[in-house]
């Protein structure tokens, strides 16, 4: 279990913006050694210097698409032999994609599956060797609230968050059954205080404006405060971390509710705005993880540029 992160090796995915940045910087300032990618060279590099004036032992940055197998494998190596080792892994990085199952197209399924599920695989197989070599390794893979229940028009998103949970759960057992020491924490952040509405994509029909305004009166956690509480959930050695109030009432309420919680969903789903000759619902996921490359398809305006 690490109890400080001081000369400790911090690999964190998403760093170039939203929680990925505030954990980058949280590390920095508790001396850590950190190893950080994202896809977005300008956000990575602002992030590099945020953390080397915040104290940060030692910065390696990578340009990293965490969706490229070949690459994350090939990262997870170099890293760990530049820095003799890796204490601690953060797959953070995701996307966001706003639209009904009818109007999604399988580029962009399989698009936002790459990041969002892929990655953190990848990330996971990559990096677990090294961790079983440090004396209290920790992985750490970043879920959602909307891996606690479905929300209309995030089907993709809700499908990777999902597996993200289950895949994390059974990983954590596996190094429990084997004694390897390496722990293991799901995260569920819920509304997150990040531009990851303002900056992604949404379906044609969808009042982004308005959906901004949604997502701003209902985040109240600020990103450095997530960062926080994940790093607490990790010196604590949690299983699962729920990062704000909301996330918790919603585990809480889908699980003791069940069934009853979906007409409640469906009732915060409709809104003003969207398109009605689609499915209707929160334009894009609460939480605002790491950053991610452009969307391709017909139909979505501004690009991802994350979280």
């Amino acid at each position: 279990m690490i109890r400080d992160f001081s000369g400790r090796v911090c690999v964190v995915t998403g760093a170039g913006s939203g929680i990925g940045r505030a954990l980058a910087t949280e590390l920095a300032a508790h001396d850590a050694r950190l190893a950080l990618a994202d896809v977005d060279a300008e956000g990575l590099a602002e992030t590099a210097a945020r953390a080397a004036r915040l104290g940060a032992r030692e910065v390696h940055t990578e340009v990293l698409d965490v969706s490229d197998r070949a690459a994350v494998l090939a990262w997870a190596d170099a890293t760990a032999a530049r820095f003799g080792g890796v204490d601690l892994v953060v797959n953070n990085a995701g996307v966001a994609l706003t639209a009904g199952v009818e109007e999604m197209s399988w580029d962009d399924f399989e698009w936002l599956m790459g990041v969002n599920f892929w990655g953190v695989a990848y990330g996971t197989k990559a990096f677990l060797p090294h961790l079983r070599r440090s004396p209290d390794g920790h992985l750490v893979n970043i879920s959602s609230v909307f891996g606690l229940f479905g929300v209309p028009s995030q089907s993709a998103y809700c499908a990777a968050k999902y597996a993200v949970r289950g895949f994390t759960e059974s990983v954590r057992q596996e190094q429990r059954v084997s004694g390897s020491g390496v722990g293991v924490t799901t995260v569920h952040p819920g509304g997150i205080r990040t531009d990851i509405v303002r900056n992604s994509r949404a379906a044609a029909g969808h009042d982004k404006d308005r959906v901004v305004a949604l997502h701003d009166s209902v985040s109240r956690t600020s990103a450095q405060r997530a960062a926080r509480i994940i790093l607490s959930g990790v010196r604590r050695g949690r299983s699962r971390v729920f990062v704000g109030a909301d996330a918790t009432a919603i585990d809480v309420g889908s699980r003791l509710l069940g069934s009853v919680f979906e007409p409640l969903v469906r009732m915060v789903s409709r809104r003003p705005g969207a398109n009605t000759s689609a499915p209707t619902g929160p334009a894009l996921p609460p939480d605002g993880a790491g950053s991610a490359p452009a969307l391709s398809a017909k139909g979505y305006s501004d690009p991802v540029t994350g979280g």
